[in-house]
């Protein structure tokens, strides 16, 4: 096993043992710095092996790691870090110290500030470079014969029910809650996980999701398990060029990436001409075929399957050269993964495994399994975990991976906890042979002034299908009738304008508003409504000029949207679309 990270020049890596004692000696320099058994240290990083260490060493020595997003605003860690008592911050670099620096006057708990890239220069507490408290615990164990034994007695004497985290929610519904997660908690879901998934120590694994968020989290604690390679990106920019450098053959991912991916690809596709994209075209539709055979379950006929071996070899392999060429499968978690885009990742030969999980489930709830993935389904629940679906159709869970409860938060916790079920807030159903499929959150639902419910995340993802549309959020709670929000794939959409000789120079505020683009968008729209019932039918739409962002709050760190702020900031705009007749 080895754990590393990507970088221009290359990858460098820790050996199994050199990570250890990377541990260890943290773990031994942060109980100098003071750490106790309880106490709170926070960590706010971009994932990379430094994470991961500091996170092992803090549990050893008996503490508690509350993970905190690099992205969240100054006062956003200030909740956290005020709310949790947090008496120590690792973070990554002079960014991360600043950030805190403006917030720290309000934090009488916490007492140091750790970098791990170069000292943490903060006036008002101690400041520290990561190097130095490792450094600590090296001098331990250099010249005190007990201190391995003594890093040995903590790490024993951590009992499986002890707090090991707590995770705060995304907030895509309201202020983040602190979830209070076991040791217990997160080895039974590490455990049930080798139930769903095999590993080998012979898997490579690129990481590039936030280790703040507990899915990365305790996918790394499973690669550990099984002595996987990991190898952390640079970057979410970078994550094309490591792909390259790892050539992993397991990972995991956020359908926005995989989105990408696909896009990527087709993009690739429409640019070629002649016997190129004939070839392309042949080779696709063949593996589309094949794979329809494969997801049923049913015997592929001989002919076919020699084409899509044809197929392959000159066309489908290269397309998974692109992601390294080397992967067995990959997970797709954190949100709502479309058919079409999972269709086309097992046309090209490369399965994608859609799962389901909560930060108040350590994550893990079901998960679709090698040899039966259903498109459409987040799979089986996980050995040890049950799963019900309550008269209202909300998910119930119930399993050793349910959480504490959320920290200072009784209420929350008893609306949360009732008769040994968590209440996960999605709509879903259950199939006779055990496959989950999540329709809707419970509090998404849009109830209209007509009284029908829709359920916006489907039609939502319908429309995303298009390569035009970016995101799409539906909106019409106490409305005569929904309507939608459109981001577009810019990029695209200047493609396409330029093609019908729309002026280059147009900004996105005028380009958005320009009658072309409306009736490109209205045709999308047509499309969608032709299959849904009439109360479904959006009615009216708007085309947003600008993305959303996690620096203004309409995104989660895991790229979910918040839908309450992007209301909000569109509220006038949403407003003008229930005009009658409708205003320009």
């Amino acid at each position: 096993m080895l754990v590393g990270r990507c970088r221009e020049g290359g990858c460098s890596s820790l050996s199994s043992q050199e990570f250890f004692e990377g541990v260890r000696a943290l773990s031994l320099g942060l109980s100098a710095l003071g750490l106790r058994r309880g106490d709170r240290v926070a960590i706010a990083s971009d994932s990379r092996p430094e994470w991961v260490m500091t996170d092992l060493a803090v549990l050893s020595a008996g503490g508690v790691t509350v993970p905190i997003y690099p992205t969240l605003s100054a006062s956003q860690a200030r909740f956290i870090l005020k709310e949790s008592a947090c008496r120590v911050a690792v973070v990554s670099n002079a960014v991360q110290v600043a950030k805190l620096n403006e917030v720290v006057r309000d934090l009488p708990d916490l007492e140091a500030i750790v970098a791990m890239d170069g000292e943490a220069v903060t006036p008002r507490v101690r400041g520290l470079s990561l190097a130095d408290v490792s450094a600590w615990g090296q001098a331990q164990l250099g010249s005190d014969a007990g201190a391995a034994a003594r890093y040995e007695e903590a790490a024993r004497a951590v009992a499986p029910s002890d707090l090991a985290t707590i995770v705060y929610t995304s907030g895509t519904t309201g202020d983040p809650k602190g979830v209070m997660l076991s040791h217990s908690n997160i080895v039974s879901n590490v455990l049930a996980t080798q139930g769903w998934i095999g590993l080998e120590a012979s898997d490579v694994a690129l990481s590039f999701l936030p280790l703040s968020h507990v899915f990365e989290r305790v996918v790394f604690f499973r690669f550990l398990f099984d002595n996987v390679t990991v190898y952390f990106a640079e970057a979410l920019t970078t994550v094309a060029r490591d792909l390259g450098q790892v050539k992993p053959t397991v990972m995991t991912g956020v359908p926005r990436v995989f989105e990408k991916v696909h896009g990527a690809i087709l993009d690739a596709v429409s640019a070629m001409h002649g016997p190129r994209r004939r070839l392309a075209d042949w080779a696709l539709a063949a593996g589309l075929e094949g794979a329809r055979f494969e997801l049923a379950r049913r015997p592929m006929p001989t002919a076919l399957r020699l084409k899509r071996t044809v197929a392959d070899r000159l066309v489908l392999s290269k397309m998974r050269a692109r992601m390294g060429g080397r992967l067995r499968f990959v997970v797709s978690g954190s949100a709502p993964l479309s058919t079409k885009v999972g269709e086309f990742f097992f046309a090209i030969g490369l399965p994608v495994l859609e799962a389901y999980g909560l930060t108040e489930t350590s994550p893990g709830i079901s998960g679709n399994p090698l040899d039966g993935p259903r498109l459409g389904t987040v799979g089986k629940p996980l050995p040890g975990v049950e799963v019900a679906i309550a008269p209202d159709g909300e998910i119930l869970v119930r399993g050793p991976n349910v959480m504490q409860g959320y920290y200072q938060r009784p209420e929350a916790t008893a609306e949360a906890l009732a008769d040994g079920w968590l209440r996960t807030g999605d709509i879903g159903v259950l199939s006779e042979d055990g496959y989950l499929t999540i329709t809707d959150r419970k509090k998404d639902l849009i109830v209209t002034s007509g009284g029908k419910k829709i359920a916006p995340q489907p039609l939502e993802n319908q429309l995303k299908c298009d390569p035009l549309v970016a995101e799409a959020v539906l909106v019409g709670e106490q409305r005569k009738f929904p309507a939608a929000l459109l981001v577009p794939d810019f990029p695209r959409l200047a493609a396409w304008a330029e093609r019908v000789g729309l002026p280059a120079s147009l900004p996105r505020e005028e380009l958005v508003e320009r009658p072309e683009v409306q009736r490109l968008y209205q045709d999308i729209l047509d499309r969608l409504n032709e299959s849904l019932a009439q109360f479904e039918r959006v009615k009216r739409f708007a085309v947003l000029p600008s993305e959303f962002t996690m620096e203004r709050g309409e995104l989660t760190p895991t790229m979910k949207v918040r839908r309450q702020v992007v209301e909000q900031r569109w509220k006038t705009l949403i407003d003008r679309l229930y005009e009658w007749p409708a205003q320009p």
